[in-house]
């Protein structure tokens, strides 16, 4: 519930209380002297859902230049404004819709001032690099919780559909500048981590399995951004927590753009492309479903001849927003493809492994491993090869048996495949004695 406070310029109080009247609003009516030249202040409670509809109302009267203030009320208690829930209720919604002019303010609200800006991201940067370069989950989420991302992303949607081209513009340079910032922050840092010797993976960096994830995106990644711009509408418009829902977004951003700059500072940029392509990819998700969600809602302009042009741009951006998701999703539904096969390939081989060594003269030779080893050929990679190992006492491995593993595998497979057997040969002595265990391994690649 809401409680307004207008105060009424000179000689428009009439046309305000006609108003109310009309909507069968209760209020209460003050005299009113300020060097502002304004005549009276009513005051009035209502429903969420009806605020946007009465102040509509009261701008068509010729009402726009009044001062509004809509504060949040706890309960009121009364028959007649029971009776206006239950209008204003439509077909049974008694839910809370955040009115139009209220969702511009607090959209403005969740963006900070450019500099405080910069500030959060530069300290999320460093974070969210560190926790990455450390492979540690815990910091990076640490990383997101500071990040203020959520007010630029609501706030250029809100401007598209109400039709505020400054806060729609505001929202798209913060979202560009803030993605930048973390990008050549996250650069710096990693040059100076390489420097410094700082490698916690050796040379491929990307083993990390932090980062691993996010140079490699697959089409899941559309799902979690898609998601966090639906959540953020609805937080918005609902009262639901933004802080919740904006540790969402930022783990769609942040991240990915700092993996970027960690990939670029060691030179992997095949790797920095495809977190690039997932910071883009989950950028345009987060404001193509805020956008659509608006719309869906019914946020539109105030006025009837403002609608139409809105929808225009509206429209617009939704078309680019699309075609950008389906051009760039392209090599995201690759990479999904590339992990089905892999996961197939390794189910088959592993059966076929299996299948080989249930023969009996292979009683004392045993499975240990079936692995898919694919290339370093970021973002968009492919199977290399197949790693098949296994242990007995044998004390050489045995080409025969490579043999019927490799026809096995090969048979399943429509390009050519490289299967290496490496063979473990292990000796273990009596404990008494002192000895260790002894193993050899021996690949065998076809």
């Amino acid at each position: 519930m809401r409680y307004l406070e207008i105060t009424v310029p000179e000689g428009r109080r009439q046309a305000v209380l006609n108003v109310l009247d009309a909507e069968g609003i209760e209020y209460v009516v003050s005299d009113e002297t300020s060097a502002s030249g304004a005549d009276a202040v009513v005051r009035f409670p209502l429903p969420t859902r009806a605020v946007e509809s009465v102040l509509d109302r009261l701008n068509e009267a010729g009402l726009d230049d009044a001062r509004v203030v809509v504060i949040n009320a706890e309960t009121v208690i009364s028959r007649e404004f029971d009776e206006l829930i239950d209008r204003y209720s439509q077909g049974g919604q008694r839910g809370e819709r955040t009115s139009r002019q209220v969702l511009r303010t607090r959209a403005d609200e969740l963006t900070p001032t450019f500099s405080i800006y910069i500030v959060m991201l530069l300290i999320s940067s460093v974070v969210a690099t560190a926790g990455l370069l450390s492979d540690s989950p815990a910091v990076v989420v640490g990383s997101m919780v500071i990040a203020p991302l959520i007010g630029p992303a609501l706030a250029a949607n809100v401007g598209i559909v109400t039709g505020d081209d400054e806060l729609r513009s505001t929202g798209f340079r913060y979202q560009v500048v803030g993605v930048a910032i973390v990008i050549a922050a996250s650069i710096g840092i990693a040059v100076l981590a390489r420097l410094g010797g700082l490698e916690p993976a050796g040379v491929d960096i990307v083993v990390v399995a932090e980062l691993e994830e996010r140079v490699s995106p697959n089409l899941l990644s559309l799902a979690v951004a898609l998601g966090a711009g639906v959540a953020g509408i609805l937080s918005l418009t609902r009262g639901f927590s933004e802080a919740i829902v904006g540790v969402m977004i930022a783990a769609a951003l942040i991240p990915p753009a700092a993996a970027v700059g960690i990939t670029a500072g060691w030179g992997m940029y095949g790797a920095a492309a495809g977190a690039f392509v997932l910071v883009v990819v989950n950028v345009l998700s987060i404001n193509a479903a805020a956008l659509v969600t608006l719309w869906v809602a019914g946020y539109r302009p105030q006025g009837l001849f403002e609608v139409s042009p809105t929808r225009k741009p509206t429209i617009r951006y939704a078309t680019i927003f699309g075609i950008a998701l389906l051009v760039l999703a392209a090599p995201l539904g690759g990479i999904t493809l590339l992990e089905f096969q892999t996961t197939q390939l390794k189910s088959t081989a592993d059966e076929e492994v299996a299948a080989v060594l249930e023969d009996p003269e292979y009683d004392d030779v045993r499975e240990e491993s079936v692995e898919v080893i694919l290339d370093d050929d970021y973002p968009i990679r492919s199977i290399d090869r197949v790693v098949v190992r296994i242990s007995g006492h044998d004390p050489g491995p045995e080409p025969e048996l490579s043999d019927r593993i490799y026809e096995r595998i090969a048979a399943h497979v429509d390009d050519p495949v490289v299967v290496e057997v490496q063979y473990v040969v292990a000796e273990q002595r009596d404990e008494s004695s002192g000895d260790r265990v002894v193993v050899h391994t021996a690949p065998a690649d076809r």
